[in-house]
């Protein structure tokens, strides 16, 4: 079986069908079965709303059942509601009209309420049984056209997502699965279909790398060990061109990743580090190291977590997910930069051979860790990781993790914490983040916090006191001591990779949260 979901993680595609055509008339015969117009409507009264129907052409009956929505209170054009209105044969070739609400945003430049009622739409679509989507694109300036275009298909293909489920057998018969959506671009103010192709082919490629990141991290641990973890890399690279290099356990050892490999000590299935280097269009200088945490599962080794809730430890590599979901872009789209993938795999299990509290752990530059808690052994990876990928020639880090839970204590599970050492490379993180439509915020790097670090006999211990105080601050920042002076930033997504309900937007499980973002950061032009 895994050799099966191997495969099928480094061959997926999107099955959601979308293009851009001119208008429904060049909607071939038979086209029309099961499709819905969609309407997009920002937030008003009844007659606002049916003034807005009116614009796009709705016959009078179907304005008049707008107006009574409103006026009943089932649809008032607010971000993320929905309504299906029949058509009744009203008009020719579609089967219902979908009303779906952008907000107050709708009245500014902005993207994210286009994103966010794509996702809506398809899952309105999905709930009528609807076949095809006829979605007009927004009207606008060319630039802000190509904007919104790109954030609504990326809305359209996120809301298309279904977690894969291993269940035997058929359940209920399930309502038609929604194939298509057609963009109609409409007017002579927006651009022509073909100068919109850019913007669909990024979104699409978005949508692929977030499907990939949430289909790894909804993985089952038994389906997914450090092996796998690494051949879904070696895999992606060979998809796309790119090199990559994978460590087994006796070369983590010979290049002195005692981090890695003291973590890895009490698992069955040994660790592995995987690097994938993409070359730039720049050709030498720069290099973007991206770092992500691959356990596999976390049982929390010696230190064992408390079993209520530990089946969403698979998550726990959801940083290394996010960065093999990137490949779809990366491999697609040269980036200007070179940039290094590097992801350390490990299994934290408890047995003879763990890890323990108490242990000293030498890294590959030769720095020492005073292990505290072997639960803490994200960063402790991510340390190994840091070095590699300076030893391959970073010259700006950015690591993505599912580090701690005491993140959740700050953000809930709505928010990614950042920490970092370089005030520039964090503000231009937290631009793409914003654009990205991501939310990410800022925690603070005082000399107080890496004190607390400090260790009476080793360079630095994992865990910084019993009360734990300030622990997704100096979690971020033990990684931080390992970078060093490389402009380096932390993304901690101990509350947001993993969701145990929908919310928003988001699905239940894994998310694939900073894909976007990190794309937003490398290709800030896209």
């Amino acid at each position: 079986m895994q050799q099966q979901e191997l495969k099928r993680l480094v061959t997926q595609e999107l099955e959601l069908g979308i293009r851009i055509i001119p208008d429904a008339s060049h909607l071939t015969e038979g086209e029309e079965s099961g499709t819905a117009r969609v309407l997009f409507l920002a937030q008003g009264e009844g007659e606002a709303l049916a003034a807005a129907a009116a614009a796009e052409g709705l016959p009078a009956a179907l304005q008049r059942e707008v107006r009574s929505l409103a006026a009943r209170g089932v649809f008032s054009g607010r971000l993320g509601q929905t309504a299906a209105v029949p058509t009744l044969g009203l008009m020719p070739g579609y089967q219902a009209v979908l009303l779906c609400g952008l907000g107050e945003a709708a009245r500014s430049e902005g993207t994210d309420a286009w994103r966010d009622a794509g996702v809506y739409a398809v899952r309105a679509a999905h709930g009528q049984g609807l076949v095809r989507l006829a979605v007009p694109l927004p009207r606008a300036g060319r630039a802000v056209c190509r904007r919104r275009t790109q954030a609504l298909a990326e809305g359209l293909w996120l809301g298309a997502y279904r977690m894969p489920s291993y269940a035997r057998g058929s359940g209920a018969p399930q309502p038609p699965a929604l194939r298509e959506a057609v963009l109609l671009a409409g007017t002579a103010e927006q651009d022509a279909p073909g100068g919109l192709e850019p913007a669909l082919r990024a979104a699409r490629a978005k949508a692929l790398a977030v499907y990939a990141a949430r289909d790894l991290t909804n993985l089952p641990g038994n389906y997914l060990v450090p092996d796998t973890l690494a051949g879904v890399a070696q895999g992606l690279a060979a998809r796309y061109g790119l090199e990559c290099t994978v460590l087994d356990e006796r070369e983590i050892e010979e290049h002195g990743m005692g981090g890695l490999a003291g973590v890895g000590a009490g698992s069955a299935n040994p660790p592995r580090m995987a690097a994938v280097r993409v070359r730039g269009t720049a050709g030498g200088g720069e290099v973007l190291g991206l770092v992500g945490k691959g356990i596999t599962f976390d049982t929390g080794g010696i230190s064992l977590k408390k079993p209520e809730g530990m089946e969403e430890m698979i998550s726990d590599m959801g940083g290394a997910a996010v960065l093999l979901g990137l490949l779809h872009v990366l491999g697609t789209q040269q980036p200007r930069d070179d940039v290094v993938i590097v992801i350390p795999c490990a299994e934290n299990m408890p047995s003879g051979t763990a890890f323990k509290p108490g242990d000293i752990l030498t890294v590959m530059n030769g720095q020492t860790i005073e292990v505290l808690n072997t639960d803490a052994e994200g960063r402790v990876v991510l340390a190994d990781g840091v070095l590699y990928a300076k030893q391959l020639g970073a010259t700006r880090l950015i690591d993505v993790a599912t580090l701690t839970g005491s993140v959740l204590m700050s953000f809930a599970d709505v928010a990614t914490g950042a920490v970092a050492n370089n005030e520039g490379l964090l503000g231009e993180v937290l631009s793409a983040a914003q654009r990205a439509g991501e939310k990410v915020w800022p925690l603070p790097n005082y000399p107080e916090y890496h004190e607390m670090l400090r260790s009476s006999v080793a360079d630095i211990k994992n865990a910084p006191s019993k009360d734990r105080w300030a622990g997704c601050i100096t979690a971020g920042l033990f990684i931080g001591y390992f970078a060093g002076e490389t402009p380096w930033v932390h993304l901690d997504t101990g509350g947001t990779a993993w969701l145990w309900s929908p919310r928003g937007t988001e699905p239940v499980g894994g998310t694939g949260v900073m894909v976007r973002t990190l794309a937003e950061y490398i290709y800030p032009e896209a």
